[in-house]
């Protein structure tokens, strides 16, 4: 009898350095024993009318197309969980075994759990190996074998151990074992047909291709270029570590490499990494981040209900022009620097006191590198209800935070270029233009450009304020 192992492909959409990979090609030892890939297009997702959604796709679109000009077999299914995979199995009798990356995630957990349960009623082996982390978020731990809640000492034991080399797969294998069938992919293709966004880079050539450029271009200078909106000084590879179509592990030894090489940006990056290790242990401690605030006592803060100041933060129409640029960039783009995903959470929450819930749901659909546990744990830290999280009295100016990282207004005018003609003097504050300048850019604040929304000194009060008076301690 042919025995089949199904590789379930999620966000991993990549052939390098692939853990379920290496297992199905192990489990298929047999000369006759086969593999098929399988993509499971579920309900929750599908005709989701945003950018995430559509990013992930495209790339997964992409992957297939990867596969087949290898020669390599993948299956679309279609629908619940339940469904599809019972569909799949009575299609496929000869599949023994399934083999998943796995996914922390809250949902990945329950669809996952339920899958197993599928399998084990038609007696069909299903494991799930590591995460796209370069440590899971059970292997650091403290002394006294409870998780870590402060970054700092979490990242120096995480920088204390080994990673685990590059996983080489065999692709003339992987081909030999391929079960060539029908794709099964012209649903998803019709749905991306009405796309209305364009991405470009997309895939695992396209991951390596930028991963080698930061690498060898950028790296030496990420200490000083990092936090620089205008400047191209961060890696862009996170949309490439939400795919999968670059492993964590990967990124980490193309880092230590040029660390070893004498990159002085090197170790900072590195432990950027640790972060994303860091928020994804935390959410997988500690129950319903995504709903509710790590600190109990600041679960009944009594935020502000101004659906109008939500939607101005969203449209980049605050009149704070560097707030706008960042939510403008997000819009048209899909990405956010990352020194502006601090200033906007601050600005929504403790400028705007809005729910930061809201924020980050927000994000949710708009970024293609959304990943839940660390945006989670992003927005808890800017509003101060997180772990290790900015002290709420800490409330980022607005202006000072434009003058500091875009001092020229560069970044600013390339997102709104209504302020294009105003000149640098005044471009962080363009309500304060006056006189000749006023004159010769004819520039009109409150019609050209609205303005400030808030005022800023008021509103840091008034945020202190709610902290100290909503904090159950």
């Amino acid at each position: 009898m042919t025995a089949t192992t199904a590789i379930w492909i999620r966000n991993d959409l990549r052939l390098q350095d692939h853990p379920a990979i290496e297992r199905a090609l192990l489990i298929s030892g047999k000369p006759d024993d086969r593999i098929l890939f399988v993509f499971h297009v579920h309900e929750r997702y599908f005709k989701k009318d945003n950018p995430r959604v559509d990013y992930f796709y495209k790339t997964v679109r992409s992957f297939s197309d990867d596969l087949a000009a290898k020669g390599i077999g993948i299956r679309f299914i279609y629908g619940s969980a339940e469904d599809a995979w019972h569909d799949f199995f009575d299609q496929f009798p000869d599949v023994t075994a399934v083999v998943a990356t796995m996914d922390p995630t809250d949902f990945a957990l329950e669809r996952d759990a339920l899958v197993k349960e599928l399998t084990v009623a038609r007696d069909v082996h299903f494991e799930l190996t590591e995460s796209n982390h370069i440590h899971h978020q059970h292997a650091i731990y403290k002394d006294d074998n409870t998780p870590y809640k402060v970054y700092t000492p979490y990242m120096k034991q995480w920088m204390k151990r080994s990673v685990r080399p590059l996983i080489a797969i065999d692709h003339a294998k992987l081909s030999e074992k391929s079960l060539n069938v029908a794709m099964n992919r012209d649903t998803l293709d019709q749905q991306l047909a009405h796309s209305r966004w364009d991405w470009k880079a997309i895939g695992e050539k396209n991951a390596h291709k930028r991963m080698t450029q930061f690498m060898e271009e950028r790296l030496h200078a990420y200490d000083e270029q990092r936090d620089y909106p205008a400047i191209a000084g961060t890696s862009r590879l996170s949309p490439y570590l939400k795919t999968g179509t670059l492993s964590a592990v990967q990124v980490y030894h193309a880092a230590y490499a040029a660390l070893e090489n004498g990159s002085k940006g090197a170790e900072t990056y590195i432990k950027e990494l640790a972060w994303r290790d860091f928020y994804n242990m935390i959410h997988s401690h500690y129950d319903d981040l995504k709903h509710q605030e790590f600190q109990e006592k600041f679960r009944h803060l009594d935020w502000r209900n101004d659906p109008e100041l939500l939607e101005r933060w969203k449209q980049g129409q605050t009149g704070f022009p560097l707030i706008d640029a960042a939510m403008r960039q997000l819009n048209q783009t899909g990405w956010m620097h990352n020194r502006l995903r601090m200033a906007v959470a601050s600005f929504l929450t403790k400028d705007y006191h809005l729910d930061w819930r809201e924020g980050e749901q927000y994000f949710a659909e708009r970024l293609i590198d959304y990943d839940e546990a660390s945006n989670v744990g992003g927005w808890q830290w800017a509003s101060s209800v997180g772990t290790d999280a900015s002290p709420y009295f800490r409330v980022f100016n607005p202006v000072r935070q434009s003058k500091r990282f875009d001092p020229k207004g560069s970044f600013i005018k390339k997102y709104v270029p209504e302020l294009s003609n105003v000149p640098e003097k005044y471009i962080h504050e363009p309500a304060k233009i006056s006189g000749k300048a006023k004159e010769e850019s004819g520039f009109e604040i409150g019609v050209d450009y609205p303005n400030p929304s808030v005022d800023h000194s008021e509103a840091r009060l008034k945020a202190i304020a709610m902290f100290e008076g909503g904090s159950s301690s």
